[in-house]
């Protein structure tokens, strides 16, 4: 499974009290790279969990110090990953930044910052299931693991779905980690 070519790297955001006046957000992601790892966290009050999945992967693309990396990145965030990987940015940008129902598009001034990385880097977008429990009994892995497959094809062995659970799972202790500190 390791590609020592390959960056990868794992997001997770969340939002305590999301669509409250007062809430905290954190961030959190996970950088591999040539059998070494980075991790890297951070908060915000007063933010969204859409926010906060966006500002984990512009955080993690920030800390990448060389240009043309190939990159894998995998994340639960459905709005995220549905971005890139159905290219709704496109339209967005030939609309003026306006959705389909012809509504301003939500976090527009992060997606900003994402968009330019698309075009220094060889990057794929993963979709993972969230919150897994991987010490659970009664969890059906299987079944998540086709999940898996469903979204993302079958390059990937349960092995690989394993670890990436198991990474992702870790971004989002960071994340909580983030949230932990600004309380």
């Amino acid at each position: 499974m390791k590609n020592y070519k390959v960056l990868r790297i794992y997001t997770d955001g969340g939002c305590s009290g999301n669509q409250s006046e007062e809430n905290l957000g954190g961030w959190g992601a996970i950088l591999e790279f040539a059998g070494h790892s980075k991790e890297i966290y951070g908060s915000e009050s007063n933010t969204t969990n859409n926010r906060m999945e966006m500002t984990a992967l512009l955080e993690a693309f920030r800390a990448i110090k060389k240009e043309s990396q190939t990159i894998e990145v995998f994340s639960d965030s459905s709005y995220l990953m549905d971005c890139f990987r159905k290219k709704w940015y496109e339209n967005w940008q030939k609309n003026g930044w306006k959705t389909s129902a012809k509504k301003p598009v939500e976090n527009q001034d992060l997606w900003n910052e994402l968009l330019p990385y698309l075009q220094r880097h060889h990057i794929t977008f993963y979709r993972v299931k969230g919150h897994v429990n991987l010490s659970s009994k009664s969890m059906e892995f299987d079944k998540l693991y086709e999940k898996f497959l469903l979204w993302n094809g079958n390059e990937f062995s349960y092995e690989d779905f394993m670890y990436i659970t198991e990474k992702n799972n870790r971004a989002d202790k960071l994340a909580n980690m983030g949230i932990d500190e600004i309380r």
